[in-house]
């Protein structure tokens, strides 16, 4: 491949001796897996640069569906995540590393994901705002097309007040059944805009994000969210 790319590695592990095997998110290559070899050697340049949420510029070469890292320079440091924080950029990483294909273009989502981990980096509170808008523009570039402003019954414009149920490669239908599937036409606004003003449309954000990952993810669990649930378990409770 001519050229560098910029990119962050989402995944990576020990391969030989001294190498590794990377699974990488590249601006104009989506994820592509490459192997750094010798970068786990003393003497390597790479040694501590090829972590995941540090910005990269980075060549490759090679056939297969592996191929082999030629360059790499980190372009800053890395972003500072901890904590909650920390877990959640570890989601973001498994859940691009489990839905997308190799070696296909994601360019916007590649900055939707920059932005995602800049806003995790920054944040002092809650991380959902960031996850749900990265899970939203996901779902947009794997073509997950449903419309939120719309009754896919009868056509009309969604009322804020009104109840609507999703159904499976119809939309959301106009009903008085209230379930998992069911959100209403203000919540339903709010994930058309990728904004949640409130704790209501955040929670409805999310039930609808975790139910249209569901059959990208099949039937694994994601290993950072068990992560996640240990690391709030472990938390010290503040005294008051």
């Amino acid at each position: 491949m001519d050229g560098w790319q910029r990119a962050f590695v989402l995944h990576g592990r020990p391969y030989s001796e001294t190498s590794l095997l990377l699974d990488l998110f590249t601006e104009g290559h989506g994820r592509v897996r490459l192997l750094a070899k010798g970068a786990r050697s003393r003497r390597s340049p790479l040694k501590g640069a090829l972590q995941p949420f540090t910005p990269l510029l980075v060549r490759w070469g090679g056939k297969g569906e592996v191929k082999t890292l030629r360059s790499a320079e980190p372009v800053s440091l890395s972003l500072p995540l901890s904590g909650i924080s920390l877990y959640s950029g570890l989601y973001v990483n498994e859940l691009v590393s489990r839905v997308l294909e190799q070696e296909t273009s994601y360019p916007s989502l590649f900055f939707d994901y920059l932005n995602c981990l800049q806003a995790l980096a920054a944040t002092t509170g809650s991380p959902e705002h960031a996850l749900r808008e990265f899970e939203l523009a996901l779902l947009g570039n794997l073509g997950y097309g449903v419309d939120f402003l719309h009754c896919a019954g009868s056509g009309e414009p969604v009322a804020d007040e009104m109840t609507y149920r999703y159904r499976e490669e119809k939309g959301f239908i106009a009903s008085l059944v209230v379930d998992q599937l069911s959100f209403t036409g203000r919540e339903l606004r709010a994930l058309s805009e990728r904004r949640f003003p409130d704790v209501l449309t955040l929670r409805a954000a999310k039930r609808f994000t975790r139910m249209a990952l569901k059959p990208y993810l099949g039937g694994k669990p994601l290993k950072s969210r068990e992560l996640f649930r240990q690391f709030v378990v472990k938390r010290p409770v503040r005294a008051s």
